[in-house]
């Protein structure tokens, strides 16, 4: 059997490995080959697991997909999914490492670990389209759960996970949250509406245990009193009035290569993406 440090060696070699096919210019408009290359990688990726659906949705007479794999057995299929997304597309003239390739990679290997260890409830996987304009992606699959009035036990948004800074003074805030938190860009947050209050203080709690640092922000606006807490795919489904979290490093409130050329591989810490995928499963396995 394998033990702890060789488990922790394979996953961070999977999550590169992950990274090397994701990270590349893919804006769907300017750069449409990287951006058909990486929605082909999540597909044949996530198909290892199970059928992988589209859900297609139209912007501007052009048709766009978001990718689903739907997780369950016998015993959870009667029960309201955990909905775990990341979106795949990119501003033009970055490789979005972090942004959102981390993401990404972080969903793939949910996928593994969630297919031969399942969880008490069963989980829905989606990549979704178009975050970077407008989370047109999960704002058109949201609004489609809601007409056919579907339940989700929690919505969870993958939104960049692996760039930390150690150093005094790399971690900013909007003024209204500076003088809550420590100055050092070395966690991960867990941003929630009301809703999600409970989960936001077990996950963070479970995260901790396991060697990620983790603050929490619950948000009882929903994103109007500080809109930055709904700058990902979570956002349209606070809005049509789910449960949901995201799951982030902070973007451009830490990361100084947010949305540039520089955002690039070498500029992660692949070790803490590893332990924040190490920390979600263990997280996660904990909700009921």
């Amino acid at each position: 059997m394998e033990n702890q440090q060789q488990i922790n060696v394979n996953l961070k070699q999977r999550l590169y490995d992950h990274l090397t096919q994701i990270v590349r210019e893919r804006d769907p408009y300017v750069a449409s080959g990287g951006h058909f290359l990486v929605r082909e990688y999540i597909r044949e990726s996530l198909s290892q697991w199970g059928k992988v659906d589209n859900h297609e949705f139209e912007v501007n007479g052009k048709t766009y997909q978001n990718l689903i794999l739907n997780l369950d057995s016998d015993q959870t299929s009667n029960l309201p999914p955990i909905l775990i997304g990341a979106h795949y597309d990119a501003v033009p003239g970055t490789p979005g490492a972090d942004d959102n390739a981390t993401g990404v990679a972080v969903l793939l290997e949910l996928a593994a670990v969630f297919t031969t260890s399942p969880l008490k409830y069963p989980v829905r996987l989606v990549a979704f389209d178009l975050e970077e304009y407008g989370l047109l992606g999960s704002t058109a699959y949201a609004q489609q759960l809601k007409q056919n009035k579907e339940k989700l036990r929690l919505m969870l948004s993958l939104e960049m996970l692996g760039y930390c800074d150690n150093a005094a003074d790399s971690q900013s805030y909007p003024k209204i949250l500076k003088p809550f938190y420590g100055d050092r860009g070395n966690f991960i947050a867990l941003v929630g509406n009301l809703k999600a209050f409970p989960d936001l203080m077990r996950m963070s709690r479970q995260m901790k245990q396991t060697g990620t640092p983790c603050e929490i922000l619950p948000d009882p606006s929903s994103g109007k009193l500080v809109p930055i807490t709904g700058f990902s795919d979570h956002r349209p489904f606070w809005q049509q009035n789910y449960r949901a979290i995201m799951v982030t490093d902070t973007a451009m409130l830490r990361n100084p290569h947010y949305h540039q050329a520089s955002d690039t591989i070498d500029t992660l810490d692949l070790d803490f993406l590893t332990n924040v995928c190490q920390s979600l499963v263990a997280a996660l396995k904990k909700i009921n």
